[in-house]
């Protein structure tokens, strides 16, 4: 078990969420002191959190979450995240790492890439890049400010609880996120399935890549 340096809630505030759909619940947004890669990292509170509760960790996705891009499937995933984790109870950690940590103009430039044929993880290794850059160092301090030491994780990526287990957080179960596909992600989709192991019905992403 790795320990990770401590880090306190800094405020908390509570916020009406509506999404274009018409889906609306209020939250508690906590911002934090100390977080080890001083980005501005923020937890989402939903519903009420038992002792066992649900948490996601979602990267930020500029192009997905409010621009809507049809390329990745992070805006549907957070929607559904947060309404999952209102109904049972839990907290969204909403993570400053766009593009799996290569930042937006990186993200950019991969999308160009990928234009040319290359898959996603292909493409961040063209760039002299990772191809995933994501540290969950500063998740696991907010998940321990929050009180938070055992938890169901919503993820399809078994990743993030790898190293959620290794900077010493229970991770009791492993809850797949819905599939969210277009005609523009299904190969980005698969590359995750096939590159990074995430839990995704791979039949059903070949056979709709076909139509």
């Amino acid at each position: 078990m790795s320990e990770h340096p401590a880090a306190t809630t800094r405020s908390r505030v509570r916020v009406p969420l509506r999404f274009q759909d018409g889906y609306s619940v209020d939250a508690d947004l906590v911002t934090f002191h100390g977080l080890t890669d001083g980005q501005e990292h923020v937890a989402v509170v939903l519903g009420d959190p038992g002792p066992v509760p649900l948490v996601r960790l979602h990267s930020e996705c500029l192009t997905g979450d409010v621009f809507g891009s049809a390329r990745c499937d992070c805006g549907p995933q957070l929607r559904e995240a947060v309404e999952r984790i209102a109904e049972r109870g839990g907290v969204l950690l909403y993570l400053r790492q766009e593009g799996r940590g290569i930042g937006l103009y990186n993200k950019l430039d991969a999308y160009a890439l990928q234009d040319q044929g290359l898959d996603t993880y292909a493409a961040n290794a063209a760039l002299g890049l990772p191809e995933d850059a994501r540290d969950y160092t500063a998740a696991a301090q907010m998940l321990t400010a929050l009180g938070i030491g055992e938890l169901d994780l919503l993820s399809n990526n078994p990743d993030k609880a790898a190293q959620l287990r290794d900077l010493g957080i229970a991770v009791r179960d492993r809850v797949p996120t819905g599939v969210f596909t277009t005609a523009h992600n299904v190969r980005y989709l698969r590359a995750k399935v096939l590159q990074t192991q995430h839990t995704l019905p791979l039949g059903e992403l070949t056979e709709r890549s076909a139509v």
